[in-house]
């Protein structure tokens, strides 16, 4: 099934350009300002459809190319869908990420699974869904946040060679959009 919606007029001209005046797809394309790899696409189904000459058969009126055309279903893949609820627990961790989440499904339902980009949209159009955080309203520069950032880091002296650990924080006033990073040193 052709993926790009075109008029039904613009249908009808495909075809009669294509099968009547035996133009290229890349000329027909030209003429009715679409790409060619749409008229490719509708061309490979009339093919399909038995359409290969012009005027069109009387049995093809416009309801029945509509139909033929434009009312197909797609066919849905029969593949178990993750429980969002949980993959958004298990990335709670800040090393954790949806590319891991995704290997783990993938290893789990080897049978069939969804392309890693499918699993991320689907993830996505579900937490659209759900209900929004708290909002707050902050005048600029009344409120500083503060947020620990995760593992700690090696810090090198360039003079000595010694390794020291620290940990990052980042904080944020409130309204604006400019983070201030903050180091402790914790050896």
């Amino acid at each position: 099934m052709p993926t790009a919606t075109i008029s039904m007029r613009k249908l009808k001209e495909i075809l009669r350009l294509k099968y009547d005046c035996k133009l290229s797809h890349r000329k027909i394309a030209n003429s009715l300002s679409i790409s060619p790899s749409i008229v490719s696409k509708y061309a490979c189904k009339s093919a399909e459809l038995g359409i290969t000459c012009w005027p069109l058969d009387t049995k093809w009126d416009d309801h029945s190319l509509q139909q033929a055309f434009f009312k197909t279903k797609p066919r849905l893949k029969g593949f178990s869908i993750p429980d969002w609820s949980l993959v958004q627990q298990e990335l709670r961790p800040k090393t954790m990420t949806l590319l891991l989440l995704w290997q783990e499904y993938k290893e789990r339902h080897e049978e069939g699974f969804y392309s890693y980009t499918h699993f991320c949209r689907q993830y996505k159009a579900w937490l659209k869904c759900q209900k929004p955080s708290m909002r707050q309203n902050h005048k600029a520069g009344e409120k500083l946040f503060v947020d620990y950032c995760g593992p700690t880091m090696n810090i090198v002296d360039a003079s000595t060679g010694e390794y020291r650990t620290a940990q990052v924080f980042v904080a944020v006033m409130g309204a604006l959009r400019l983070p201030i990073v903050k180091s402790s040193k914790i050896g």
